[in-house]
């Protein structure tokens, strides 16, 4: 919401500035995003001028040379290209040394051979308008040498406001103006609907239109007026600065007072050519599966059944809430208009609009659920403008079709209530002060007040807790909130196991050079294309989005490797040569959740299930080398081995044993490639990344990992250790080389070893790898460090022998393995 600061000033002087205003919106709960400033940026060098002479240029067709007098005593010729310059217009003028909008200074310039000292103006060179095809005539009545802000603001301030879903009333002009009233007790002005316009033209407005709503449950409250003897033109100065200061594009006069008051009131409103409306009947109804209508802009959309539709009596005129049609829209030559302002339930509004993509200044506002008494208000103001604005005559009445209004809501505010909830004492008449400045109705009861909510907050403050919020931010919560903690008696809050294990999982890989990125959830959706995930695998078939911020992010990513893929390539794409990154977050699968495994495996308490599987991950990739080059070698860029390290260590940490056997991703290396289990159950893969897929990401050879965080957590023992005399008993040491068929994995071999150790045997490390001709065709040789320790003694030779033999036996048994001589 765009906030004009002069047209603020008109409902409500803060005596600030508008940064300082700023600042105490911010503090009270209004988020001003910024402050940006419409027109040039100082108003010095603009002045009102009179046109006394226009002569074709001697040397160029399209331009005149004109004299104005600026009233400085001399006459100034300025060269200027606009069709409609004449002799006798009063003209906005620029003078050499002003800023334009932009910040570039005017200077004196020559003109195919003419001086030219200054600039004849036309309205989008001030910002006040989209016009560039003639100049600003101003009204004949003003003095040549008036400063032009006199005539229209300059360098206007502009608040550019968030507004939360909740506080539609901000949405218009006067909330906001209430809003600064009542946080820095500044005087409010009257309400701009206060009065209501004479009715003069014949007649009455039931003879002229008709309206029938069949769907009163979609459209509480429609409301329409009619006027005769428009004069359709363009707005005045004023309306057109205010509109394009608060976004808005100027169009006629008719359509500029609907969004003005729009503007003012967060009621839109819409109006009809009434001569294009056949018996002048309008009908509410719901549209049938299929029905098409065009809208103002040119588009044609097709509907469902729950899409609200405007008719006359032979086509649709609009959807209801969000656009009008082509079919009854004002046009030059409207002289009778039908004004609509109706409510619309906001629910179906959000729904038809995210249905069809199209979203309008009016569909913003009603989809927060406005409430039925606004519609007149905004009728009220309109129909004045109307009058003033366009020479139009109001017919006598005003259809209303309107359901039971919704009932005002009166609420307790209990003062032991508000000092047991903030924690500090707001006297009564503070209270009040503060609630009847925001609108709201004030009785007191006591020590305690009965309050009730005006239409403006009827859907936002429904309960007790909601005024003490707005009794609270009013009275200043940055200066007055104590800073100590409320008492909580015994309680103390502490960490989970889940998130202490993953704290711990984090700190292990930053403590291991990685760097922890937190990236979007949503994603392309040719991810997975790019991955060279085939069609019929569940990770290519992404959740999609109803209402994504872009097509590139409406889809919901089904693994952690294309958000890292991104960081990386934006990384290396700017120089990094050695990228290390992690991240911690969930993917989103396309299958029903789990029925265990709690919420790191999907599985989320409540009494529905979710509606797709989100399973939390840890990810993590690598380009370059992991540590830099030193006086004792060259860097080495990171491989399998270096990163299946860091996945040892990450368990490591965890108390945890991973697996790993050869393995198959699309997007991995073929043969560099590793399947990770945690206890024998799939928890992940790594590998090196498939150069078509680095192609694809623009960045060079990379490594990565992606485990899930369930098995890998819930087989964690960290933090559950016990004591254990591991120095007073030596360990006894040796080393077997063990001949293997070179299909057969090491990891495979590893555990047949520990398996067949038994209680003696505490770890078993392979460090070394042997091929050649002397071992035989299709054979390795793997060399072996076996640690054997007993708790009670020190183990004898025999003991030692003992376990040897019985691995040796278990190796040839299980994988036809025989020991090296």
């Amino acid at each position: 919401m765009r906030v004009p600061y002069s047209w603020l000033r008109e409902y409500c002087d803060p005596g600030m500035t508008p940064a300082e205003l700023a600042d105490r919106l911010v503090m009270t709960g209004t988020e001003v995003e910024r402050i940006d400033v419409v027109g040039p940026p100082r108003p010095e060098g603009f002045v009102v001028g009179k046109v006394e002479a226009a002569e074709q240029h001697p040397d160029a067709d399209r331009l005149r040379v004109c004299s104005v007098d600026v009233g400085d005593g001399a006459t100034r010729t300025i060269v200027c290209g606009a069709p409609n310059v004449a002799a006798g217009q009063t003209v906005a003028v620029a003078l050499p040394g002003a800023r334009m909008p932009g910040g570039e200074k005017l200077r004196k310039a020559k003109l195919r051979g003419v001086a030219s000292e200054g600039m004849i103006l036309a309205a989008d060179e001030l910002e006040v308008g989209e016009d560039h095809e003639g100049t600003l005539v101003l009204d004949d009545a003003l003095l040549a040498g008036t400063p032009l802000t006199a005539v229209i603001p300059l360098a206007e301030p502009v608040l550019e406001i968030e507004v939360t879903p909740n506080r539609s009333d901000c949405f218009g002009l006067f909330g906001v103006a209430r809003e600064v009233h009542a946080v820095t007790g500044a005087a409010l002005g009257p309400e701009p609907w206060a009065e209501d316009v004479v009715a003069v033209g014949a007649g009455e407005v039931g003879e002229l239109a008709s309206v029938t709503v069949e769907v009163p449950e979609l459209c509480p409250r429609f409301t329409a007026r009619a006027f005769v003897e428009v004069e359709l033109g363009p707005s005045p100065l004023w309306l057109q600065q205010r509109l394009s200061a608060a976004g808005q594009r100027p169009i006629n006069n008719v359509v500029d007072i609907t969004n003005y008051v729009m503007l003012l009131t967060a009621q839109p409103l819409h109006a009809y050519d009434l001569d294009r409306i056949p018996g002048g009947e309008l009908i509410v109804r719901a549209a049938t599966a299929g029905e098409k209508v065009t809208t103002l802009d040119g588009a044609e959309h097709t509907l469902d059944a729950e899409t609200v539709l405007i008719c006359d009596r032979e086509q649709p005129t609009g959807i209801a809430g969000i656009m009008g049609g082509q079919v009854s829209e004002v046009s030059p030559e409207t002289t009778r208009v039908l004004l609509e302002a109706a409510n619309w339930n906001g629910t179906n509004i959000l729904r038809t609009s995210r249905l069809l993509g199209l979203r309008s200044e009016a569909s913003a506002r009603f989809e927060k659920q406005l409430h039925p008494e606004l519609a007149m208000r905004a009728q009220r103001i309109a129909s004045r403008l109307l009058v003033e604005l366009c020479d139009a005559k109001l017919v006598p009445g005003t259809i209303d079709v309107a359901a039971s209004p919704p009932p005002a809501i009166t609420l307790p505010l209990r003062a032991a209530r508000v000092r047991g909830l903030l924690g500090m004492e707001i006297a009564q008449e503070d209270q009040i002060a503060y609630l009847e400045r925001l609108g709201f109705g004030v009785a007191v009861e006591g020590d305690d007040l009965a309050v009730t909510v005006p239409p403006d907050r009827h859907h936002d403050v429904t309960r007790e807790v909601d005024l003490i919020e707005e009794v609270a931010r009013v009275h200043g919560l940055d200066e007055h909130l104590p800073t100590t903690l409320p008492a909580v008696g015994e309680r103390v809050g502490r960490l989970s196991r889940p998130q202490r294990l993953r704290r711990r999982a984090e700190d292990s890989l930053r403590d291991l050079g990685f760097d922890q990125i937190v990236s979007w959830s949503f994603t392309d959706p040719g991810e997975a294309e790019r991955l060279r995930i085939p069609a019929d695998d569940l990770r290519a078939k992404p959740v999609r989005l109803a209402n994504p911020l872009s097509e590139e992010q409406s889809a919901m990513r089904t693994t952690l490797l294309g958000s890292l893929l991104d960081s990386a390539a934006r990384n290396a794409a700017r120089g990094a040569q050695r990228v290390a990154l992690y991240e911690l977050g969930s993917v989103y699968l396309e299958e029903p959740p789990p029925a265990a495994g709690g919420p790191l495996a999907g599985d989320f308490p409540g009494e529905r299930a979710a509606p797709v599987r989100e399973p939390l991950r840890i990810g993590a990739i690598a380009l370059g080398s992991l540590a830099p080059a030193s006086w004792r070698g060259a860097a080495v860029p990171a491989d399998f081995f270096a990163l299946k390290g860091v996945a040892e260590a990450l368990a490591g940490q965890l108390r945890v044993e991973l697996g790993f056997a050869p393995g198959e991703q699309p997007f991995l290396h073929p043969g560099r490639t590793a399947a990770v289990s945690v206890g024998g159950a799939a928890a992940g893969w790594l590998g090196e990344v498939h150069p078509l897929v680095c192609r694809a990401w623009d960045v060079p050879a990379a490594v990565a990992f992606e485990l899930e965080a369930a098995p890998l957590l819930a087989a964690s023992t960290a933090g559950e250790e016990g004591y254990e005399d591991v120095t007073t008993f030596p360990a006894a040491l040796r080393d077997i080389a063990v001949v293997v068929a070179e299909e057969v994995p090491a990891e495979r071999v590893r555990a047949t070893v520990l398996a067949a150790g038994g209680e003696l045997l505490r770890s078993a490390r392979v460090f070394d790898l042997y091929e050649g001709e002397q071992l035989g065709e299709g054979r390795k040789s793997l060399a072996l460090g076996l640690e054997l320790r007993a708790p009670d003694r020190t183990l004898t030779d025999d003991e030692v022998d003992g376990v040897r033999d019985a691995i040796v036996a278990a190796l040839g048994a299980e994988l036809g393995g025989q020991l090296r001589e």
